[in-house]
């Protein structure tokens, strides 16, 4: 496995900017993701490192080597795409083996490699079938297979779970990524599932409109984040616009003061109130500093949502559900709560950073 430097990487379509000036370093073995919404740049910058598209300006090196003008069949990158591309004429083992036939591999070798490969994934008994007649996750695993067979310096994966439904991608996704580190895969993920993204990811690379506005491990990115579009991407966060009142407090646009503490927390021109969730502890009864009315409730088996409102302002609060003898078990909407949070767990943040 190689590294991946990827330096001010430019990408232009006439005068729109697909991808502007990225900077990236991905360490031999490391999983990276690209994380963001539709249009941000993601996929264009993948597929610029794979060499699918030539780059207006930059480069992209594997250790030291600039393989920015390399045709995509010389980078030795193995990529696996959103919709698999499967041969649907071909076998499992036949979809598996292609690169290397292309590659000259002799028929001997081109058999182990394949039985070793998909042995790899699970689905040696499953090498004569055509693609119609496996599943969903399994021609994933073929997919999977195909890029690894040809020892690739570089592993890179296009919105891989995508077409799976929740639990099956739930499970697949704990296999990519046991088999990555098994492996010591260098690997660039393009995503814009944020829970793909923390549950696989060593570092998360957060873009949005061809720019990247945070670079850095799940934790960091979920409990630090730069500004409010990375804390509200990366994870369920009330964000309230505003100013600090004074060095405990801040006020949002309606006039409502919430408690914080603002010295380990707060950001170069803060306007932004952002608090996860979870964060925040409710009780039945207006008895505390912040009172309001339920909204909401929401079951979601091992978790409850509810929805607060405090004057103009509406809190989302996650709490693990209540059981049936507990008093939030009973809350409905209409009823009044208070709201409490620690005062070091909010983020005073800018409403952008870019």
């Amino acid at each position: 496995m190689a590294s991946l430097m990827i330096e001010s990487l430019t990408k232009r379509f006439g005068s729109s900017i697909a991808v502007d000036g990225l900077d990236l370093k991905v360490r031999e073995g490391e999983l990276v993701a690209l994380l963001g919404p539709s249009g941000c740049g993601k996929t264009t910058t993948l597929r610029m490192v794979a060499g699918f598209l030539p780059p207006t300006s930059g480069r992209v090196l594997f250790d030291t080597e600039d393989v920015t003008r390399l045709p995509a069949h010389k980078r030795a990158t193995g990529m696996v795409f959103q919709s698999y591309a499967l041969f649907p004429h071909m076998t499992a083992a036949q979809n598996v083996g292609f690169g290397l036939e292309m590659r000259g591999l002799g028929g001997a070798e081109r058999q182990t490699k394949v039985e070793e490969a998909l042995r790899l994934v699970r689905l040696s008994h499953l090498g004569g079938r055509l693609p119609r007649e496996l599943s969903g996750g399994q021609q994933q695993r073929v997919a999977l297979a195909r890029a690894l067979v040809i020892n690739p310096k570089l592993f890179l994966l296009d919105e891989p779970l995508s077409n799976l439904d929740a639990k099956l991608r739930a499970e697949v996704r704990v296999e990519i990524r046991a088999l990555q580190q098994r492996l010591g895969l260098t690997t660039l993920l393009v995503t814009h599932d944020r829970e793909e993204a923390l549950t696989m990811a060593d570092r998360l690379v957060v873009m949005e409109g061809g720019r990247v506005r945070q670079i850095g491990s799940p934790r960091e990115l979920y409990d630090a984040p730069q500004d409010a579009f990375v804390a509200d991407f990366v994870g369920r966060c009330n964000i309230l616009s505003g100013r600090r009142e004074n060095e405990t407090g801040f006020r949002t646009e309606s006039g409502l003061v919430l408690p914080v503490d603002t010295a380990p927390n707060e950001r170069d021109n803060a306007n932004a109130f952002a608090l996860r969730p979870e964060r925040i502890a409710i009780q039945p009864g207006a008895n505390g500093d912040l009172n309001g009315a339920v909204e909401a409730v929401t079951y979601l088996g091992s978790q409850t949502e509810y929805h607060v409102r405090i004057g103009r302002e509406v809190f989302v609060v996650i709490q693990q559900t209540p059981g049936a003898d507990e008093p939030l078990a009973a809350l409905k909407p209409q009823d009044q709560v208070s709201l409490a949070w620690d005062r070091k767990a909010p983020r005073l943040v800018p409403q952008t950073s870019l």
